[in-house]
């Protein structure tokens, strides 16, 4: 490699580049023609660019049909997990070490958001193999840390009553996930929900949840009308589940505000605070996941005695098979139902879990 006279690090548009030249002379006109290449938008697309110029470059190029909900979001992850401690280091110098620190620093975070940076990780240095700005790929075999992958199971009476004081109670922070209990919607779809999706038929208020996850996913279904009441008033391009400021919520906001509801559910079912933290045990079970939410809507639809075909429609599956899936769960008070029908109830004043020969 050539060895220069002159070697000067340069700040252009809040970046830092590295200039070399043999005279003062050269310096000037290889630093005016570098001011010209980034204003006119060209890079230089080499081993020694960083990490986050590479990222800018790959996400434009190969992104660019993602919608703009989905491509935030990864901007926001990678931005916060990826370019924070390597961003801007040079994208020939990581090491596979590196990419797999970046995800140890993600244990205990849910599965889908471990995986969703595992792929990201993998994307932008695969890209860079493909494209010959490094030979091999650091992020081609990391390993997920510990992570929580929820069970997809329903929420309890005791869970559901003290779910309906919150959401009341601190109404409008949780719509989003009040909108997944009453409504089926998948967590983004909540996100995406607008005052103008919501419509009065035959004296029937509807929600139009415009999902793309499948193609059964836009679909309409009925709107509870305490729900109902307490949205009617959104403006036509208003969020139905805004945050704080009134703005979409992105998947960063949506971990914390899942990471809020929890502490608030623990709270409203006793849990002890000490210094604004909380004290265990803890009242609400560890397995419970917003997901619960939507798989709690299937199952009262079941237990309703919707019919599965209908079902699927409302929750926006892609085959039927999905919905029959929840639909053939059967938990213990439909076991008690099933008792009484077939004639299993023991004699009054038998106590519960005792053997009796009849």
């Amino acid at each position: 490699m050539k060895k220069y006279n002159i070697e000067k690090k340069v700040t252009i548009d809040g970046k830092r580049y590295t200039i070399r030249a043999d005279s003062m002379e050269e310096f000037y006109i290889k630093k005016a023609n570098k001011i010209r290449d980034i204003k006119e938008g060209k890079v230089m697309i080499t081993g020694s660019m960083s990490v986050r110029q590479w990222t800018e470059q790959v996400l434009a190029v190969y992104k660019s049909g993602v919608s703009d909900s989905v491509l935030k979001d990864m901007k926001s992850r990678i931005e916060k997990h990826i370019m924070t401690p390597i961003g801007d280091l040079p994208i020939k110098s990581i090491k596979p070490v590196q990419c797999q620190m970046i995800l140890n620093a993600q244990a205990g975070m849910s599965f889908s958001h471990v995986s969703k940076l595992k792929h990201e990780l993998d994307f932008i240095f695969r890209t860079a193999v493909q494209n010959k700005i490094i030979l091999e790929n650091p992020a081609a075999d990391l390993v997920l840390p510990k992570n929580e992958k929820g069970k997809r199971r329903s929420v309890t009476d005791f869970e559901r009553a003290h779910l309906l004081k919150v959401f009341d109670q601190f109404y409008p922070k949780f719509n989003l996930f009040e909108l997944m209990l009453k409504t089926g919607c998948r967590p983004g779809e909540a996100i995406e929900l607008e005052g103008r999706d919501i419509e009065v038929r035959d004296g029937k208020s509807l929600l139009h949840i415009r999902g793309t996850k499948t193609a059964n996913a836009d679909r309409w279904v009925p709107l509870p009308v305490d729900l109902y009441e307490k949205l009617k008033d959104k403006g036509p391009f208003e969020p139905l589940a805004p945050t704080e400021k009134g703005t979409k919520c992105s998947q960063t906001t949506y971990y914390r505000l899942a990471d809020r509801l929890r502490r608030e559910l623990n709270i409203s079912m006793g849990c002890r605070v000490y210094r604004n933290q909380l004290v265990p045990p803890y009242p609400l079970s560890e397995d419970f996941v917003p997901y619960c939410l939507r798989h709690t809507y299937c199952t009262d639809l079941q237990k309703k005695g919707v019919d599965v075909r209908t079902a699927q429609y409302l929750m926006g599956h892609g085959t039927i098979a999905m919905t029959a899936d929840i639909y053939t769960h059967v938990d213990d008070s439909q076991v008690l139902d099933a008792a009484n029908v077939l004639g299993a109830a023991l004699p009054e004043g038998l106590p519960d879990g005792s053997v009796a020969n009849i």
